[in-house]
């Protein structure tokens, strides 16, 4: 799958790009049967809702588990990415969050670039987000929200968020979100939220900003983020855990368009467990 020069141009426009119905039914259907499992692990790549066993976000399922391996390969998922930044890509970080119904905490207003540079040391925002829907997204259930445009502002300065929830931000205040929102277009169109069916695609700029509420409804809403960023790109630190932030910086080469179904086999490094090395952190920069 490549891009079109109207689709390229709406990217940079806006910051982002909606795909509905991306993935079939079958497709999904195959890596949603995955997610319980992952789920009940008991492990520290599971991270779970602040006073609640539901998890927030699983992480590096890609190393573990087949169906996800092969979905980290994909081309309708990789080959945008490659058209936007035009370079060959390795995976910064791969997650399933799960706004979970009734528990689903809030993510705050944040853009993603400001954790991986404040926290990974990676030089540029030339890398972005890829997410999938595996269950219908409604207004009910706590969908994505972004700002359109925001990225054009570039990196914003940032509060680290250690409290509001389980997993900690850097997130933007609120006085700027205000700014931003009404430069967008304040209530007619400062903020956007692409909602649909399971099988869905966003594709979003590491500078976007946005956010999403808690899910007070009875629907999961469980996504997967492949967090892409350019080889040349790569983080300079290791200062969070390698099942966080990966470490390893080869290209991705993508699998068929059929991989999620033909189910070639694939390569699962964690596959007998996570590595004590995976938990290893350091402060300094990399040579």
């Amino acid at each position: 799958m490549h891009l079109t020069r109207e689709q390229i141009a709406a990217f940079d426009h806006d910051g982002y790009l909606f795909f509905p119905g991306h993935f079939s039914t079958a497709e999904i259907a195959l890596l949603h049967a995955e997610v319980p499992a992952l789920y009940a692990r008991r492990e520290a790549y599971n991270v779970r809702e602040k006073g609640s066993d539901a998890v927030r976000t699983n992480f590096a399922a890609h190393m573990v588990s087949a169906p996800f391996a092969r979905l980290a390969r994909h081309p309708r998922m990789v080959k945008p990415v490659e058209d936007l930044l035009g370079e060959k890509l390795y995976m910064h970080q791969f997650k399933i969050n799960g706004k979970m119904a009734f528990e689903g905490d809030v993510w705050q207003w944040h853009q993603d670039y400001g954790t991986w540079k404040n926290d990974d040391l990676m030089p540029t925002e030339r890398a972005m987000n890829i997410a999938v829907f595996l269950d219908d997204v409604n207004e009910f259930n706590g969908p994505l929200m972004f700002i359109p445009g925001s990225h054009k502002r570039g990196v914003i300065e940032a509060g680290h968020d250690l409290t509001t929830t389980s997993y900690p931000l850097w997130t933007i205040d609120n006085a700027l979100i205000s700014q931003l929102v009404e430069r967008a277009g304040g209530k007619n169109g400062g903020i956007v939220s692409p909602k649909g069916p399971a099988g869905s695609m966003i594709v979003f700029h590491s500078c976007l900003v946005h956010a999403s509420t808690s899910n007070l409804s009875p629907w999961n809403r469980v996504s997967v983020y492949l967090s892409l960023c350019a080889v040349s790109n790569h983080i300079r630190r290791f200062k969070r855990p390698e099942y966080i932030a990966h470490r390893q910086f080869d290209a991705i080469e993508c699998l068929g368009d059929d991989c999620l179904l033909a189910q070639p086999p694939v390569a699962l490094p964690w596959g007998k467990g996570m590595p004590g090395s995976a938990l290893e952190t350091s402060p300094d920069p990399i040579q």
